[in-house]
């Protein structure tokens, strides 16, 4: 079945435009995002749908008849830094949409538009999910938690990501496509004292540095070579003064790996490692994680459907197989549930003068992608649910 929803998607192009520049001037992090939710929701009621509020802040919306179900997701939140990009439409509040985050809700938001126009003539039911945390990875466990797949339950999900890239293009892989996340807490206790009398107290300074140094075995000689397998330490806090050895320390960072195997053991070593150490110094070191993520497996069968998908919904081969990350994307946890595709999309490379990459606060994005976004987003729901 044809559906001509790229030239719909164009047609709406100056709309797609003003609403990405709105949620972009306003961005909003975590859960704490009422000005999007807010927007969202009313541009969903304005197309004719019902939207509901699942968990903290998540949003979804149904839109198809009985039949199979594709889920599509688009996340909403931005990032806690100022924004250096320069544009007449920069937002000013210290938050800033530099992961293109505002990009996906946009598309996704213009796909409710074209599927509710198209309701009659789709073979299924899509449900649209709109999420919040993606940068925390708690958005989408918390959506989980409250229920997302239950009701109506998807047999496939599908969701996208600007990559700078060359605008158009999306690249797929298939198989393990990302990297599990996480993020580990070391607090290191000794006894503090003068600094000219160390004997006097136990250093936990210096039992957090032979940490460091020891977790780096976990890569060189704990894990085969062919296994990936990263242990970053970012950040190390400790003392207050240049003459005080202080009574603790701590350390954080982030374990990402492409097995849940080498995930399991990695998390328990770094606890073994960690407090093994400590006690090697008269210290100790207490390990705490927060939230986590798998690592994304984009289902081989349904990655290659979505790749034909996309060569026909833009009319030229845009779809390629884009190398596996060591980022980390919470889209991940659907992979345990359902089969699921994340596609990244390319919104502007560094020959088509887009210098910088997600995350960098002078980063921009080519608006010409954001009806192609769109576009992809609802022809592949529609083409998968003719298809299955």
């Amino acid at each position: 079945m044809n559906f001509p929803f790229l030239k719909a998607a164009k047609a709406i192009e100056p709309q797609l435009i003003e609403w990405r520049r709105y949620l972009h001037q306003n961005a909003e992090i975590g859960f704490d995002l009422p000005l999007t939710t807010a927007f969202v929701k009313s541009k969903l009621r304005e197309f004719g749908y019902e939207p509901k509020t699942v968990g903290k802040a998540g949003i979804t919306a149904t839109v198809g008849k009985p039949g199979p179900v594709i889920l599509l997701r688009a996340d909403m939140d931005a990032l806690p830094i100022t924004e250096e990009s320069g544009l007449p439409f920069a937002c000013t509040n210290g938050n800033c949409h530099a992961c293109g985050h505002d990009f996906h809700t946009t598309a996704l938001l213009g796909a409710a538009k074209l599927l509710k126009e198209w309701e009659d003539r789709l073979q299924g039911t899509v449900l649209l999910v709109f999420q919040a945390c993606e940068e925390g990875l708690d958005g989408m466990q918390d959506m989980l938690d409250h229920g997302l797949l239950d009701d109506p339950k998807p047999q496939a999900a599908f969701a996208m990501h600007t990559i700078q890239e060359k605008t158009g293009t999306a690249g797929i892989h298939r198989g393990y496509a990302g990297a599990s996340s996480d993020v580990f807490t070391i607090t290191v206790t000794g006894l503090g004292t003068h600094g000219a009398v160390p004997e006097r107290g136990v250093d936990p300074i210096n039992a957090a540095a032979h940490i460091i140094t020891s977790l780096q075995t976990l890569n060189s000689r704990e894990v085969a070579p062919d296994q990936m397998l990263v242990v970053t330490v970012c950040k190390i806090q400790g003392g207050s003064a240049h003459n005080i050895i202080p009574g603790t320390c701590t350390l954080g960072g982030t374990i990402r790996t492409a097995d849940k195997t080498v995930r399991q053991f990695a998390t328990k070593r770094l606890v073994e490692i960690s407090q093994s150490v400590a006690a090697a110094f008269r210290a100790t070191a207490e390990v705490k994680y927060e939230g986590g993520v798998p690592p994304m497996i984009s289902d081989p069968a349904f990655a290659g459907e979505c790749a034909g998908y996309i060569d026909e919904i833009l009319g030229y081969q845009a779809s390629w197989q884009i190398p596996p990350m060591t980022g980390s994307e919470d889209f991940s946890l659907l992979c345990d549930h359902l089969p699921s595709v994340l596609c990244w999309f390319g919104t502007g490379n560094q020959d088509e003068g887009y210098k910088h990459s997600g995350h960098h606060p002078a980063v921009t994005y080519n608006e010409e992608a954001l009806h192609q976004m769109a576009a992809v987003y609802a022809g592949c729901a529609a083409r998968w649910l003719a298809e299955h």
